[in-house]
C-alpha cells in the first residue's frame, strides 16, 4: 500500500470519528425530550449507567460518557471529557427534569 492511500485511508477514518455525540447533542435540547418515557430513553441511549429512587417518587438516572476530549503536548495523550447526564423521572416515569456537566 502507498502513501498516499495510507494518508486517504487515515482521513476517512478521522472524520469518520467525527460524527458527534448522540448524548450530548440531545441533551442540549431539554424541551425536546420533555415528558419521554424511560423506555424511549433506555431504547435510544442504552442502559443507564446508575439509578436512583427520588424521594417524592420517580428515579434519577444517570448515563455517563465520553464528549470528546483534547490532545496534550508533548507525548500527545488524549485527555477525554466525562459527560455527566442526570434524568429525573416522576412517579409516571416521564422525563421531569435533566441536567448535564463536564460536557
Amino acid at each position: 500500500m502507498s502513501i498516499p492511500h495510507i494518508v486517504f485511508l487515515s482521513a476517512i477514518l478521522f472524520l469518520a470519528g467525527c460524527g458527534g455525540n448522540p448524548y450530548l447533542d440531545a441533551s442540549l435540547n431539554p424541551a425536546e425530550l420533555q415528558g419521554k418515557p424511560q423506555s424511549w430513553f433506555e431504547e435510544n441511549w442504552g442502559k443507564p449507567s446508575a439509578k436512583a429512587q427520588r424521594f417524592f417518587g420517580g428515579e434519577t438516572w444517570t448515563y455517563f460518557r465520553i464528549a470528546g476530549g483534547k490532545k496534550t503536548f508533548p507525548y500527545f495523550n488524549f485527555e477525554p471529557n466525562e459527560c455527566q447526564i442526570s434524568l429525573d423521572f416522576d412517579k409516571e416515569g416521564r422525563l421531569e427534569d435533566s441536567s448535564y456537566s463536564g460536557c
